[in-house]
């Protein structure tokens, strides 16, 4: 049988492959015992044979089941077919932040709409926090905007829950995308709530320049630059930004966790109250992007998938 067509455990019929990454890919499905149109995400077969990821797996997506948030895409299912291990999730119409970023042409996105797409990821990730799951691997990818402009944040599988146990594990191999993981993601430290806000002050940066802030040869370059290179400021590439929302992005991608707002939440309530005041002051924020802002530097794909790797 080939893959598209299959039936996992009688119920799932797979339509058509959506997306892939480091780890898994995504199908859109058929729900034949109700009737709906979902997403099916299945790890790949090289992970089916490690007990450990599995068991980390299952209990984190089960975690992940749990939240229920408009801004966080709803799991509908947890199974097995023989070796397949796959995630039900709720099958979303609309592209990826990635997608949008794209169609700018390494032009910057409008402040307004990025603003608004921002502060929706913060409520859902920040929904999370409160519930002790930290998402680990926020990048455009898994961030997806329907035709009305609602945010739906994607992939808790990596999530990790926040315990005390885990604040104080090193570990040696690095989970996540390496253009997007915080310093102390990459120096091997377990994730906590402020990796996300790192994550989301480089999607806040890409969204507003068309480039990334760090662009390196390889993964660990990558992990090394997070660590130690100071990021550049966002008005180097968009001198339009204003100096309080670059006073906000600059916070975000402090190297210290500390040097950082606390929560995705808290970073949602920060964002909203400055879109505020600034509409108060000035109107609606539609700032015209300037026409000497840099071109954005190239980053394929394929270096921007969930990766396992040692820690430099």
């Amino acid at each position: 049988m080939s893959e598209q067509n299959q039936v996992l455990n009688g119920r799932y019929e797979l339509v058509e492959r959506i997306g892939s990454g480091g780890m898994s890919v995504v199908h859109k499905a058929t729900d034949r015992a109700l009737g709906r149109t979902v997403a099916i995400k299945m790890m790949h077969a090289s992970f089916t044979n490690d007990s450990g990821f599995l068991k980390r797996f299952q209990q984190e997506a089960h975690a992940a089941a749990n939240l229920a948030h408009p801004n966080i895409v709803t799991v509908h299912d947890i199974g097995q077919d023989s070796y397949n291990h796959y995630i039900v999730m709720e099958y979303v119409e609309g592209q990826t932040l990635k997608q949008i970023i794209r169609s700018y042409n390494e032009n910057p996105m409008p402040i307004s709409r990025a603003l608004d797409l921002i502060i929706q990821v913060c409520n859902g990730i920040g929904y999370a926090h409160r519930a002790n799951l930290v998402h680990c691997d926020v990048k455009p990818q898994n961030v997806i905007v329907t035709v009305d402009e609602r945010v739906k944040v994607a992939d808790f599988g990596i999530a990790r829950a926040i315990s005390g146990a885990t604040q104080q594990q090193k570990v040696s191999q690095v989970w996540g995308t390496p253009q997007y993981f915080s310093p102390e993601q990459a120096a091997g430290d377990a994730p906590t709530p402020a990796s996300d806000v790192y994550a989301i002050g480089i999607l806040l940066f890409e969204m507003l320049t068309g480039r990334l802030p760090f662009s390196a040869e390889s993964h660990t370059a990558m992990a090394l630059k997070h660590l130690h290179t100071p990021p550049p400021l966002v008005t180097e590439f968009n001198p339009g930004i204003p100096n309080q929302l670059a006073q906000i992005i600059n916070k975000l991608l402090s190297k210290e966790p500390a040097g950082r707002y606390r929560t995705a939440g808290q970073l949602g309530r920060i964002l909203s109250t400055y879109r505020q005041r600034s509409q108060e002051e000035t109107g609606p924020i539609n700032l015209a992007q300037s026409s000497t802002t840099r071109p954005a530097t190239a980053v394929p794909v394929a270096e921007q998938k969930t990766e396992i790797f040692q820690r430099p």
